[in-house]
């Protein structure tokens, strides 16, 4: 991955957010209402972070997931908010600022993966294969 060529080609957005720990707006993102099956990759590199197996609808307008596609795949950041602490999460190889995780999500992981769209480019299923992501493709067999 070329990151310095990747953030080049951003979106003034899918910068802000994902380098500036920005939040765009609610109800006004890419994701936060889809309902397509396929997963999510940062927009930077490409890793894989959440399958729309995982992906709930909170009521906040962001994407939410109860967990991502690979533990590894995150990394976790402890940052005092105005009235609390929050917990940032961002991908393990990128970076990038994805959003928040709160302890209010549904089962099985009681967790709630609040992302940011801009940071997230999403691979449908039918797409996984020839997007270079074909291994994640039995994740959705059965399911036509």
């Amino acid at each position: 991955m070329d990151k310095d060529a990747r953030l080049k080609s951003l979106t003034k957005l899918q910068f802000a957010v994902t380098q500036q720990d920005q939040d765009e707006p609610p109800f006004q993102n890419a994701y936060w209402n889809n309902t397509d099956d396929g997963i999510y990759v940062d927009i930077v590199s490409g890793e894989p972070l959440f399958s729309s197996k995982d992906q709930f609808d909170a009521g906040t307008g962001w994407a939410s997931f109860t967990r991502p596609l690979e533990p590894d795949s995150v990394a976790y950041r402890e940052v005092g908010g105005s009235f609390s602490d929050e917990t940032q999460v961002r991908s393990r190889y990128a970076d990038s600022f994805l959003g928040h995780v709160f302890e209010d999500g549904p089962e099985p992981t009681g967790l709630r993966y609040c992302t940011n769209s801009a940071s997230l480019r999403f691979i449908p299923q039918d797409k996984l294969a020839q997007s270079g992501y074909g291994n994640y493709a039995s994740l959705f067999e059965g399911d036509r």
